[in-house]
């Protein structure tokens, strides 16, 4: 599975969690810019994802809509970052 899949997946079950566990619905999707540019998602489940210095690398959060009116943040998650692999050039010596 891809880092995107299973980035995807960890923010689907987040959602899942926060809409079980709270009496009010995600209302967003918070992602460091640089993340939303790369990804380039602009809504995830109807959820629209916004950018937001304030989140590290690697990491989201749902927001929730609260009963007061506003938004409030309510779950903060690392997301899944694809492993770094060792590439291997081949080299040509002469001698």
């Amino acid at each position: 599975m891809s880092s995107e899949a299973k980035n995807l997946e960890a923010i689907s079950k987040a959602i899942d969690h926060h809409n079980q566990s709270c009496e009010y619905p995600a209302a967003s999707i918070l992602m460091n810019p640089f993340e939303v540019e790369r990804l380039g998602w602009d809504t995830i489940r109807g959820l629209p994802v916004e950018g937001d210095a304030s989140v590290g690398t690697g990491a989201f959060r749902i927001v929730c809509s609260g009963g007061s009116g506003g938004l409030e943040e309510e779950e903060s998650v690392e997301a899944v970052a694809e492993e770094a692999r060792p590439q291997y050039v081949p080299v040509e010596t002469r001698w």
